[in-house]
């Protein structure tokens, strides 16, 4: 019998390193190779380690590189930083409007706090052949850009993926930037998936981009995810595409083809069976998703909006930043020492010192007693520990307590005023009876008001996609979403 592992901790001791710049991440990954794992969001290096099937040495956490954040829009191309969150692509206009199938394949990416701390950088160096941005990515003709001791390289991120869990980034590299090229007229995109649940990694997805003239396609690609020891594209089934007109008969033929492309396997998630169905059926859908934005002129709407900022006395963001590598001084906790971090939680100062592998739920329950927030999978998969840091629902139990340091903290004991007035969110939980053993309301609360203070008039489809993530083993849901739609009608009237 295998040992059960605590996931409520992380046992393997390491050194947690913070540079102050690309360059300096640069040098500390030339300097400790293969002994060095890098951090940017955490929700899957964490979670390996927890399991005990990674342990570095060292952990290079760069997820303060504010160089390497934003999404700018030049002259020719959209440039992604490395850490953008998967949220914040979902969310920005340029994105929704320019590069559709890249804003639904963030949308549809695992939970709200997934999404919250996940990084695009990240998600394409996990190397996992079931990723959700990679297939949009491809399907939109993406570049990487790595940084290494030798500079600058870029590569087709359709052959950035060696294997799962292997890319071609090597140990001394990091991956800065995204580069997608401007859709040429006439183009639209798609991304369709299925999973298990809502919350799930894909059975299959595919990506579809095409250009349109008139009633023929003149281009098109064709991306698929979970289907193949890597993302891939269905060359054969784009070849019976481009050059034709557009019919069901068409479609449904490439559909086959595409279907046939893929090597699937039988796991845990599906069969390979079934993973050849699916992909036929996103085929279809993908593709006339795609032409119908393509003959509305989606990249024609983006077009617009950039000429739209030029008349109105503004240029086009500057991408230049997400390649600038100044130095400054690196941080460096050594081993098995303690050292201070300082958080706001609840709007009071904390001044603290934790171990490396100290996590933030850990130092939230027994350094700080607000056992609100609470144990639950460990790993990310129930949500029963969300906070807020910085304005943004986290994994409590998946952020190292070290990375946390200046960050602002509010728990679910942070909700009532300071006189002990009940949130309104908190109130109509009562009201409404959505809560019975109570574990998992903290994490509910916490996610819940992220959604209220993002989106005031939010539709029952709206609460029921922020909260795909928390588990809730009593209520059905159903009390749970009568009480924040509720606490948002009477937040607006309040305000």
């Amino acid at each position: 019998m295998n040992d059960m592992t605590n996931s409520h901790i992380l046992v393997h001791e390491f050194s947690y390193l913070e540079p102050r710049s690309v360059g300096e991440a640069i040098e500390l990954l030339v300097t400790h190779g293969d002994a060095a794992r890098i951090l940017a969001g955490g929700t899957d290096l964490l979670v390996q380690m927890k399991m005990e099937r990674q342990k570095p040495a060292y952990v290079i956490g760069i997820g303060k590189l504010t160089e390497l954040q934003g999404i700018y829009q030049d002259i020719d191309r959209l440039t992604v930083g490395a850490l953008t969150t998967i949220r914040d692509l979902a969310r920005d206009t340029t994105v929704r409007e320019g590069y559709t199938a890249l804003a639904e394949a963030c949308a549809a990416f695992s939970t709200a706090q997934v999404q919250a701390m996940g990084t695009v950088g990240g998600n394409l160096c996990n190397g996992s052949p079931a990723s959700d941005t990679a297939p949009a990515l491809i399907a939109l003709g993406a570049e990487v850009v790595l940084v290494g001791p030798e500079g600058e390289t870029r590569s087709p991120l359709e052959r950035f993926f060696r294997g799962p869990g292997k890319t071609a980034r090597r140990p001394d590299q990091l991956l800065t930037a995204v580069e997608v090229p401007f859709p040429v007229a006439q183009a639209g995109s798609a991304f369709v998936k299925v999973g298990r649940v809502a919350a799930d990694i894909a059975k299959a997805n595919a990506a579809v981009y095409i250009v349109c003239d008139g009633d023929r396609i003149t281009d098109c690609r064709l991306a698929f995810g979970s289907v193949a020891p890597t993302p891939m594209r269905a060359p054969r089934a784009e070849a019976i595409l481009r050059g034709q007109m557009m019919t069901s008969e068409l479609i449904a033929q490439a559909a086959a083809v595409a279907a046939e492309e893929i090597s699937p396997i039988d796991d845990v998630r599906s069969t390979a069976a079934y993973r050849r169905q699916v992909v036929a059926a996103l085929t279809v859908d993908g593709m006339n998703r795609a032409w119908e934005r393509a003959a509305n002129g989606e990249s024609a709407n983006l077009r617009m909006g950039e000429w739209l900022e030029h008349d109105e006395g503004r240029t086009t963001k500057d991408a230049s930043r997400i390649t600038h590598h100044a130095s400054r001084t690196t941080h460096h906790a050594p081993r098995i020492t303690h050292h201070e971090i300082t958080l706001t939680v609840n709007g009071i100062p904390r001044r603290l010192h934790v171990a490396d592998n100290d996590l933030l739920l850990n130092v939230l329950r027994e350094d700080l007693e607000l056992t609100g927030t609470k144990y639950g999978c460990g790993i990310g998969e129930c949500s029963a520990c969300t906070v807020l840091m910085d304005g943004k629902p986290v994994l409590a139990c998946l952020v190292l307590a070290a990375a946390a340091d200046g960050s602002h903290i509010r728990t679910v004991e942070g909700l009532a005023a300071p006189d002990g007035t009940l949130d309104p969110l908190q109130e109509a939980f009562i009201e409404h009876a959505a809560l019975q053993c109570g574990f998992c309301t903290p994490g509910m609360l916490m996610t819940a008001k992220d959604l209220l203070e993002t989106t005031p008039h939010p539709t029952e489809a709206d609460v029921r996609d922020h909260l795909r993530g928390n588990m809730c083993r009593c209520t059905g849901y159903a009390a749970i979403v009568r009480a924040v739609l509720a606490a948002a009608e009477t937040m607006t009237k309040d305000q």
